[in-house]
């Protein structure tokens, strides 16, 4: 059972990214990766208000229980009635991201199991019971996050936390050593290890990174132009470990012209997150192929739209949760179908 579980979580995922823009008018867009080494089968998803939930406990008892005050809509995974990631009736908006070698969780039985969370239930607790992340990051103060081992995966999955809301303010959250640590996040962006903190400090290595072209250079009477355009960029890392999707979604996230809120500011979105697909074989282990990106998701978070797009089906789908009962009385669910033929374009024949 060991060696099964160690094999199962080295063939996961350490590839997702995750960012917010702002727009023009004010407002913020939302979008993110998933990359995983084997099938989450996830599902759309829109739990309405007033909704119970509860959350899995370690050993089968029970853990913290409560009814959503917001109707929220996003994706999950492996069956499991709970968001990977998603946006909430008010805005609020954010993601599960794989956070291996460094999370760590309180244990079970030293918390109250009322104020205690499996890892895959906090996006959901969050989204369905708070506004702001403000509100997120005081609430958070009295919850435990606790390993509790996941029945599909075998293990504990080691994830950290992004949270964001229409105001534009981002938040961090971060089991480790069974505590909570909270970010407020001025820059928008996370990917995976190491800890948020250690990337602010690795961002240091990078200042002199510029969206401007680099001046010549002149050495006495001969001078020296750059190649081509953007040779502010030359150094910046191009690997697709999570150091480095870090410093890039940043760069992306602070040279992008803002657009307007609405589908001008998601197409833009959608632009920054193409930057980080992994299609399969891009990334193996002992030659084999390991995680490709399975879904991308962009959030309006001012008109309250959330799109999807998947590996098989690379065109963004709008999930419009103001078209949805939000007052409904169970969880709308839906299967994200593969789509590999391109659409037929609007031309008429000759």
């Amino acid at each position: 059972m060991l060696l099964a579980a160690s094999m199962f979580a080295s063939q996961t995922a350490s590839a997702c990214t995750s960012f917010l823009i702002r727009t023009s008018d004010n407002g913020a867009v939302y979008g993110r990766t998933m990359e995983f080494g084997f099938e989450l089968e996830s599902r759309a998803m829109v739990i309405p208000r007033n909704y119970k939930l509860s959350s899995t406990g370690a050993d089968g008892k029970p853990a913290a229980s409560w009814t959503g005050k917001y109707a929220a809509v996003g994706l999950n995974a492996l069956g499991v009635t709970a968001l990977v990631d998603g946006m909430n009736e008010k805005g609020l908006v954010g993601g599960i991201l794989y956070f291996p070698g460094f999370a760590g969780y309180a244990d079970a039985a030293k918390s109250d199991p009322a104020k205690s969370l499996a890892p895959w239930d906090v996006l959901t607790w969050a989204l369905t019971n708070f506004a702001t992340v403000a509100e997120v990051k005081a609430a958070l103060e009295s919850m435990a996050v606790i390993g509790v081992v996941q029945e599909q995966m075998k293990i504990a999955p080691p994830v950290h936390y992004t949270l964001h809301d229409a105001s534009g303010a981002s938040l961090v959250i971060e089991p480790i050593d069974g505590k909570l640590k909270v970010y407020d996040n001025p820059l928008g962006v996370m990917t995976n290890s190491p800890p948020f903190d250690w990337h602010l400090t690795n961002l240091r290595n990078y200042v002199k990174i510029s969206p401007h072209n680099a001046p010549p250079l002149t050495i006495g009477s001969q001078s020296f132009a750059p190649l081509g355009e953007g040779s502010g960029m030359l150094g910046i890392p191009g690997d697709p470990t999570p150091p480095s999707r870090f410093l890039r979604a940043l760069g992306y996230t602070l040279s992008v012209q803002p657009r307007p809120s609405g589908i001008e500011s998601v197409r833009l979105a959608e632009h920054i997150v193409n930057n980080f697909d992994i299609p399969k074989g891009w990334i193996k282990v002992a030659g084999e192929p390991l995680e490709y990106t399975q879904w991308s998701t962009v959030a309006d978070l001012t008109n309250r739209v959330f799109y999807v797009k998947t590996y098989t089906d690379p065109v963004l789908r709008a999930i419009d949760l103001k078209s949805f009962d939000l007052d409904a009385k169970t969880i709308v669910s839906a299967e994200l179908k593969p789509g590999m033929a391109a659409p037929a374009l609007p031309f008429a024949k000759p």
